[in-house]
């Protein structure tokens, strides 16, 4: 099987998990942290080089205050979970925002812990826009924006895998993202299963990857 040098992970779906299962929108957050570990873990097993996991957007701080702190904490606590496990660490995202959280600070130059080896990236507080430079930078050539992108330590996108059925990439890296397949599951990220892993796996390698050629 052929396998994708970088996976992004779009883990959608917790809030409405969390409906289906009676509970408050809040709660559904806390309930993506093992899935994560788990699609680490799979990442890791199967000498995958790079997998980008998609924390939350500036957008997303626009929700109510108890989902906020929900899904900050969840990212937070995703994190610290793998500085346990051998990779090297990148926390992304708008730093000169009270929206991103301090805890993450250290994070945000590639760390490695135990042995190093994949790379794991968090977009935590991320914007496109910021990503690009283009709130600041408006009026600048398209040379010139690519020159500055804040995400210019991440690698070309493979592969990426969205939960939750919504068929938008939600500004995930648009210069990694620009030549990635994209394999969607209808089933909510909390649910996450090893098959789901697998069969994307197995749909990738289907694909007539040709970059354009």
């Amino acid at each position: 099987m052929r396998i994708p040098k970088h996976i992004g992970i779009i883990p959608d779906g917790n809030r409405r998990w969390a409906m289906f299962n009676s509970m408050t929108k809040d709660k559904g957050y806390q309930h993506g942290i093992n899935p994560g570990l788990e699609v680490f873990k799979l990442c890791q097993k199967e000498q995958v080089e790079e997998v980008t996991f998609y924390g939350f957007t500036v957008d997303n701080t626009k929700r109510p205050k108890d989902q906020t702190i929900a899904f900050t904490k969840a990212c937070i606590d995703s994190v610290i979970l793998l500085t346990k496990e051998d990779c090297e660490i990148l926390v992304l995202g708008n730093t000169e925002s009270n929206c991103f959280p301090v805890e993450l600070l250290p994070f945000t130059t590639r760390r490695k812990f135990g042995n190093g080896g994949i790379k794991v990236n968090f977009l935590i507080n991320y914007g496109w826009e910021w990503d690009l430079n283009l709130l600041k930078n408006s009026s600048a050539s398209n040379k010139n924006i690519q020159r500055y992108i804040h995400s210019k330590d991440i690698s070309r996108i493979d592969l990426i895998i969205r939960w939750g059925g919504r068929r938008r990439l939600s500004g995930l890296l648009p210069i990694q993202a620009v030549y990635a397949d994209f394999y969607v599951l209808e089933n909510y990220w909390p649910d996450f299963k090893t098959k789901d892993f697998y069969n994307a796996l197995a749909w990738y390698d289907e694909q007539d990857v040709t970059l354009g050629g």
